[in-house]
């Protein structure tokens, strides 16, 4: 199903960039809302940080050095709104009481945990994501104190009728592909990791390139080896696959699990992987493949024939969906009206959004092909 994720985490702050940010003593103030000051410096940590998304590196932007430039003053207007909804945020928290455990805390992150499949297959998610275990904590707090926020504002409710109708609206979604489910034993066998691990050592030092290049050969070949030998253990004895996966596999996402990958669809794993999974016989082990990460012995559990998953199966999911929606609609509807009631004051004028406005449609004005990019301001 498209509309499911393993990890929905900040789903309710969607619109909100910045999490956890304090706020400092007014005297330093760029930005007052209602009493809470917003200060220079801390706008520009979050500023810095954003600076340092890799997209922007890729683009040529170097927003940094150019903060005054058109990307620069679209983000300093995004994230200035930000602040002012992130200010406005911690007011409600304080007003309505609003307190999150380190027992919600831990209660909210198992069941995270429980959908991913296993400690480990989350953990190589955030790994993958460039989140640490820290962070996801610290985010999962505030994602959590505004669900108790909205909660307190509106009670959301999702009515079966309405779950039906968006199932039978929305069949594509809930098609399927063909799946198996498969198993696999990997023996890392990356050239570039493997000429790091020699270089690395100090009696290599001194190697040419040529000699590098046959070590790391020579240790491909040795990993087809291993791969060789656990495939001629296994594939007159299947029962053994789980326990030789848990000792041996160089996967660590999957190697805890006995080598157990899930049920997953042709794209979604490497073409050699996929090829090999799709050709293969349930409950038979299956000579080494190679791939870019090594070599993989594979065992497929089980086939499912593409369709599309029945309503009961999916109800739960969808009624968790809407129901997230609907809470989205709720805090942006309190998150406008607490604009328009708070008094907000741009103690420092470069921070008004109107005066960032003017300075972005200035840009487009001095250079006409600005007015092609995302977000660029209608002239008038």
């Amino acid at each position: 199903m498209k509309i499911n994720s393993k990890i929905a985490v900040m789903s309710l702050l969607s619109m909100i960039l910045l999490t956890g940010c304090g706020f400092n003593a007014t005297k330093d103030a760029v930005i007052m809302v209602n009493d809470t000051a917003i200060t220079k410096k801390q706008y520009q940590t979050e500023y810095d940080k954003l600076a340092e998304n890799p997209m922007f590196k890729q683009m040529g932007v170097n927003l940094k050095d150019n903060e005054n430039g058109y990307v620069g003053l679209m983000l300093k207007d995004r994230l200035v709104d930000e602040l002012v909804v992130r200010a406005l945020l911690e007011q409600a928290f304080k007003k309505n009481n609003v307190k999150v455990s380190d027992a919600d805390i831990e209660k909210e992150l198992k069941n995270i945990i429980d959908k991913v499949g296993s400690k480990d297959k989350f953990n190589e998610v955030l790994k993958q994501n460039g989140v640490t275990p820290a962070q996801f904590k610290k985010d999962l707090k505030e994602e959590l104190k505004v669900k108790k926020l909205v909660d307190q504002i509106s009670m959301v409710n999702v009515t079966e009728e309405a779950t039906k109708k968006f199932y039978n609206s929305n069949l594509e979604q809930f098609r399927y592909p063909d799946k198996v489910r498969a198993s696999h034993i990997l023996i890392s066998a990356d050239p570039e990791r493997i000429k790091e691990q020699i270089l690395a050592k100090e009696e290599n030092k001194n190697m040419t390139d040529a000699e590098v290049q046959k070590a790391v050969q020579n240790e491909i070949a040795a990993k087809a080896a291993t791969a060789q030998k656990i495939y001629n253990e296994l594939k007159f004895d299947a029962s053994k696959f789980e326990k030789v996966a848990k000792e041996v596999s160089d996967d660590p996402g999957s190697a805890s699990q006995g080598g157990d990958l899930g049920y997953f669809t042709k794209d979604q794993m490497v073409p050699e992987f996929s090829k090999a999974a799709f050709a293969a016989k349930p409950s038979v082990v299956n000579p080494p493949v190679k791939s870019a990460y090594g070599y993989h012995i594979i065992l497929v559990k089980d086939r499912v024939a593409a369709g599309t998953e029945p309503y009961e199966k999916v109800k739960t999911e969808i009624k968790a969906y809407l129901e997230n929606q609907e809470k989205i609609k709720v805090l942006q509807t309190y998150l406008e009206n607490a604009k328009k009631e708070a008094k907000i004051q741009y103690v420092d004028p470069s921070f008004n959004p109107e005066e960032i406005q003017k300075q972005i449609k200035a840009e487009v004005k001095n250079n006409p092909a600005l007015k092609n990019m995302p977000g660029a301001p209608v002239q008038k």
